[in-house]
C-alpha cells in the first residue's frame, strides 16, 4: 500500500488560452501566460492510494464518486504518468496495482476560477509523486491532456504554455517565465460575482469559437505572439504599467472573441462590466495604472495590484460596490489587510466625482478573495490525507 497527498494551486491567465488545434491532445492555437496563485487561499487537494488489493480504479471528486475508466482525460493522465515512470526507471509502485483517488477544491468548481486546471495539475503531480517522477516539461505535457491550463499550474510564479507546432504535441509544454520571488509583492483581489457553474463550458465555447469566429485566427497568429513577448519583458522588468495594460487588453479581446462566436458565448454580466469601468476610473483617479483586471470564462474579476496598493484599492472597491457584510471574514477572504479602511477618506475624495458611483448597487459581490503570487504544487504529510465519508481512500 502506498498513499500520497498533494496540493496544487490555481493559475489565472494573463494572455488567454482559447481555441485548440487538436481536441484530443488539447493542443492550443496560441501561446498563453499565467500567474500562479498562493495555494493557501485557493487550491486543489488530492490523495491517491495504490494497492495490490484494490479491485478497480476509483475516484471521488468533492466527496462524490465519479466514473473512472470511461473518463478519457483521466485515463490519459494516468497512462501518461505511468509511461514516464517506465521511461525514467522510477517504478516505486507496480503498474498493475489499481488506484483510489480523492480530490477536493477549496473554491467553486466550473465558475470561471480555473478549478479544472488546479484539479488536473494536482492529479498529475500526485501521480508523479506516487511513481517517483520529478516535475519536468514532459510532465506538463501529460497535465495538458487532462485540462489544457493544468500544465501551467505545475510551476509557481509566471508561466508560459507554448502552443508548439508538432502534430504529436510533444513541444506543447509549459515553462516558467519567472519565479514567485522575482515579483513577490504581486497580489490579486478576486471579486466573486457569481460562483455557480457557467452556462457555456470552456471546452464547448472554444470549439464554437474556432469554427465560427472571424477574429480568432487573427488573434492567434498576429496579436498573441507580440503580446506574449511584450508581457514576458514587462514581467522581467517588473514593469506594472505595461503588465497592466497588456493584461486588460487581452482580457477584453478574449471576451470580444467569445461574443464574435456564433451563437455568442456571454461570460461577463452587467456587474462584470461595472468592474471594468470601475478599474479604469480608479486608475484615472490615482493618476497611474495601479490595478489591472482580467476575466476568464466567467463573470468573476481578478484584479492585479501591488501589495502596497491593496488597502487603497480595497477601499475603492467597497466604495464602488458597497456590501453589508464588510468587514466579515466570510466576505473578505484570504490574506487579511491590516490597514484596510472601508471609509478611506483619501480614495473617497479621489473617486467622489466618478460617474459610475451614481449607479452603484449594494451587495452585488458575493465575496472577495485576497491572495498573491505563489509556488507550484507540493506534497503533504501522511496525516493530511483526504477522507471520503469519514474514511481514508485506502480503505474503500
Amino acid at each position: 500500500m502506498h498513499t500520497v497527498t498533494c496540493i496544487a494551486p490555481v493559475n489565472i491567465a494573463l494572455i488567454k488560452y482559447w481555441g485548440k488545434r487538436n481536441e484530443e491532445l488539447i493542443l492550443p492555437i496560441n501561446d498563453s501566460i499565467s500567474m500562479t496563485l498562493n495555494a493557501n487561499e485557493m487550491c486543489a487537494k488530492t490523495t491517491i492510494s495504490s494497492s495490490e488489493t484494490f479491485k478497480a480504479n476509483r475516484m471521488w471528486l468533492n466527496g462524490e464518486e465519479v466514473t473512472f475508466e470511461e473518463n478519457a482525460r483521466l485515463m490519459r493522465c494516468l497512462d501518461g504518468v505511468r509511461r514516464l515512470a517506465v521511461a525514467n526507471g522510477a517504478l516505486k509502485v507496480p503498474l498493475n496495482w489499481k488506484v483510489h483517488i480523492a480530490s477536493r477544491n477549496n473554491f467553486p468548481t466550473a465558475a470561471g476560477l480555473a478549478s479544472s486546471a488546479a484539479g488536473y495539475a494536482c492529479l498529475v503531480y500526485t501521480l508523479a509523486r506516487l511513481y517517483g517522477i520529478p516535475i519536468n516539461e514532459e510532465l506538463t505535457a501529460v497535465a495538458r491532456q487532462g485540462s489544457g491550463s493544468a500544465c501551467r499550474s505545475l510551476y509557481g510564479g509566471f508561466v508560459r504554455w507554448h502552443s508548439g507546432v508538432l502534430a504529436d504535441g510533444s513541444d506543447s509544454v509549459a515553462k516558467q517565465v519567472a519565479s514567485p520571488d522575482h515579483w513577490p509583492n504581486m497580489h490579486i483581489l478576486i471579486l466573486v460575482v457569481n460562483d455557480a457553474r457557467k452556462k457555456t463550458p470552456s471546452t464547448k465555447g472554444m470549439q464554437r469559437a474556432v469554427t465560427t469566429s472571424a477574429l480568432i485566427q487573427h488573434r492567434a497568429k498576429v496579436v498573441v505572439p507580440r503580446r506574449t513577448e511584450e508581457l514576458t519583458e514587462a514581467i522581467q522588468l517588473r514593469d506594472f504599467n505595461t503588465f497592466a495594460e497588456i493584461t486588460m487588453k487581452d482580457s477584453n479581446q478574449f471576451h470580444a472573441i467569445a461574443l464574435d462566436t456564433y451563437p455568442p458565448c456571454v461570460y461577463m454580466n452587467d456587474v462584470s462590466h461595472s468592474i471594468v469601468n470601475f478599474v479604469h476610473a480608479y486608475n484615472e483617479a490615482v493618476g497611474s495604472l495601479q490595478a489591472a483586471y482580467t476575466f476568464d470564462a466567467g463573470p468573476n474579476a481578478c484584479l492585479y495590484v501591488l501589495e502596497e496598493n491593496v488597502s487603497q484599492l480595497l477601499s475603492a472597491v467597497q466604495l464602488a460596490f458597497p456590501n453589508d457584510l464588510v468587514p466579515s471574514v466570510e466576505y473578505l477572504r484570504g490574506i487579511q489587510v491590516p490597514n484596510f479602511d472601508s471609509q478611506n477618506e483619501k480614495i473617497l475624495s479621489k473617486l467622489s466625482d466618478a460617474d459610475f458611483l451614481e449607479k452603484r448597487s449594494k451587495n452585488v459581490l458575493k465575496y472577495i478573495i485576497h491572495t498573491k503570487i505563489g509556488n507550484g504544487p507540493c506534497q503533504l504529510s501522511d496525516d493530511n490525507s483526504l477522507l471520503v465519508d469519514g474514511l481514508p481512500v485506502s480503505s474503500l
